[in-house]
This record gives structure tokens, sequence and C-alpha cells, in this order.
């Protein structure tokens, strides 16, 4: 087998160790590890074990068949899926033992007659809309969704055992939208709790109100993006400054060098032309491997200790960097992005570079691109 063309070096020890850190920053609150997205790029099964050996209590994911993968792959304990559809198998959630959310009445309903399908009390939280405009009904379908869960409930169908919501400026931190988000969460969850519903746990922190927020910490937090190591606040503080590392490490070998002269078009459309006779490195990692095309002309690299940036515009399978007078050579490592131990740029210098954001770097890594894992201590169960 020849060798990969790339790889994703995922160390499970700062997952493990973002994970504890999380849990320390939470106070009482538990710690719902979100391991959506093939856990943003990094590896969904091993991201979870990995979170839970470092004291997350719950797993989340959005989807229904990420739930389902997860328990086939041998997870148990307290697993919440969010983002499920009229179309999704509700009778195979509530048969694998998956926490459903439910932000409409439609949900409660198809919810229910999967617990009269299976004889199994479906474990439901619900979602309201505090603000973010997405999931769960508003100030004014919030009662009917309330009373329809409770109806359900009285019937031995449901039990509610969570109240949720999402903030949609916790990445600004001091923003008075996040004030007025959990203003409007605990008046929803008081109207639940005089429906007569007693849920066991109250949800509205994601990373950057784990981090920023401790009033939204409530009995449970929803950290994603900080448990790979990456800070939800990138223009305020570093994955450092919160105790963070990152996980994911993105390298390829240099394809080919080659000396061109001075005024020399390269890539598509010659958007780039070299100012000076130089050295071309061709990277074998495009954009059908996840690399940002909105980051031709700007990517940074580490080639040789040294940076460097993508020389025109990044093609489907490679791009080009001009490496000036480095003696590099086919085989050398070129190192995308890390936690910067080596001085090589981290995902967030690539966000900047795309116009983009963190999590969207790291998750949008194509399966072309091996992950390979290093360290944890995480159970195999």
């Amino acid at each position: 087998m020849s060798a990969p063309h790339a790889e994703a070096l995922i160390d499970l020890s700062a997952v493990e160790d973002n994970a504890r850190r999380l849990r320390e920053l939470a106070g009482p609150a538990e710690v719902m590890a979100v391991v959506k997205a093939d856990g943003y790029g990094h590896g969904m099964l091993e991201s979870a074990r990995a979170a839970r050996a470092g004291g997350a209590t719950w797993i989340g994911v959005a989807a229904l068949r990420e739930a389902l993968a997860l328990r086939e792959g041998g997870l148990p304990g307290r697993l919440l899926a969010w983002l499920l559809t009229p179309g999704d198998d509700w009778d195979a959630a509530l048969a694998a033992d998956i926490d459903v959310s439910a932000g409409a009445t439609w949900a409660i309903e198809a919810v229910s007659r999967a617990a009269r399908s299976t004889g199994r009390t479906a474990r439901v939280h619900l979602k309201v809309d505090t603000g973010l405009g997405r999931g769960g009904p508003g100030p004014d379908g919030w009662p009917a969704l309330v009373n329809v869960a409770a109806r359900a409930e009285a019937a031995g169908c449901i039990q509610v055992v969570g109240i949720w919501s999402h903030l949609a400026r916790a990445d600004e931190p001091g923003h008075p939208g996040c004030d007025a988000q959990l203003a409007n969460f605990q008046v929803a969850v008081a109207l639940a709790r005089q429906a007569g519903l007693h849920p066991e746990v109250l949800h509205l922190a994601n990373s950057a109100a784990t981090l920023t927020l401790p009033e939204a910490h409530f009995d449970l937090v929803r950290p994603g993006l900080a448990l790979y190591g990456l800070s939800p606040v990138a223009d305020r503080a570093a994955p450092a400054d919160f105790g963070l590392r990152p996980a994911m490490t993105l390298t390829a070998p240099l394809a080919s060098v080659k000396r061109v002269p001075a005024d020399h078009g390269v890539s598509y459309g010659h958007r780039y032309r070299t100012p000076r006779a130089t050295t071309l490195g061709l990277v074998p990692l495009g954009y059908a491997d996840g690399i940002p095309r909105h980051a031709s002309g700007t990517g940074p690299v580490l080639v040789s200790g040294e940076r460097h940036t993508v020389a025109g515009t990044v093609c489907m399978d490679q791009f080009v960097v001009d490496l000036g007078e480095s003696t590099a050579e086919p085989g050398d490592e070129v190192v995308l992005f890390g936690p910067g131990d080596r001085g090589e740029p981290g995902a967030e210098d690539w966000a900047r570079a795309a116009g983009s954001i963190s999590h969207e770097i790291v998750a949008r890594i194509g399966s072309r691109v091996p992950r390979r894992y290093l360290g944890g201590t995480a159970d195999a169960d």
C-alpha cells in the first residue's frame, strides 16, 4: 500500500485533557462533549471516548445517524441527538437508548408514537428559541409545546429530562443579547415547571459560554470547539489562555520542488506571478480535502522550519508554495496547522486567511485525509 498523500494527526491526550479542563471550568455543571460532524473532523467515536475519559458525562451530536453510529461503535452512557426530522427512525433512537430533542409538537407526536411502538419511555429535551432564530418555538409557541409534552409525559410516553436552547452571540462576551437570552430561557423554564414538568438538566452554554459566561452553565454545558483545543473567542484569547491544547495537526509531504524564473505564472488564472527567480513546492492537498479555496494566496504553511504562504489558487487536489531560496526537497514535511509547538500556523490562522472560523477549518478536512491517533487513555468499550 502506498504512503498517504497527507495525514491528520489527532492527539487524543489533548482531547482528554481539554475535556478535563472544561469540566473544571464548568464548576458544578456536567459536561456534554459535542462530537457531531465526525468530532469536528477529529473522529467521532475516538473523540467521544477521549472526552469521557476526561470527565464528560454526556455526549452530544446533531444527527440521529451520528448517535446510532456511536452506539454501534460500543459507546454507552448518556447520548443526545438534537436535529431529528420527520423522516428519522424514532423507533431506532429509543431502542438504542438515545435522548432526543423536540422543538415542535410534531416531534412530540413522533416520539410518542415511537414510545408506544417500542414500549420504551422516550427521554426528551425540549428546545426553546430564546433568540437565535433557529430550532424550537419562541415565546408565543412555547406554551403549546410545553402543554403537549406534559400530556405525553402524563400518558407515560415521554419523560422530559431536559430543557435547552442555544446562544447567538456567546462569542461576543458582554454582548447584551446574551443576557436577554438568559432571561428568556429562565422564563421558559418557569413556564415548563408551572405546567408540571421537572427536567433533570437545563443546558444553554456552548464552548464560548462555558469559557466566558458562568451564569449560563446551569446543570450541563455543551462544548464543541473547545473540546478540540480551539478558542471560540480567538480575537480575545488563545487556547492556552484557557488551558486548552489544539488536538489536530495537518501535514503533507512536498510532492515536487522546482526552480522557476521571475514573473512565472502560478496555478489557475496566474493570480500569483513570482517576483524573482524562486523555488516552488507542490503540496498534495486541495479543496477536495477541505483546504479552503478562499485561502488562495493567503494560507500559511511551515516548511523546513520557515513560514510560507500559498502561492496562487488552491486547486482541487493541490496547491503551490513559493519557497524562495529554501533547500527543501520532495518528501519534506509541510505542516499546514497544529498546536504551534514548532512555530507552525494554527487552525485559526487558516480561518483568518480564508475569512472563516476555525470550526470550519478542522471540520471540513475530508475523508481522503487519513487520521492517525496518538495518546489518550480512553476505554475501548
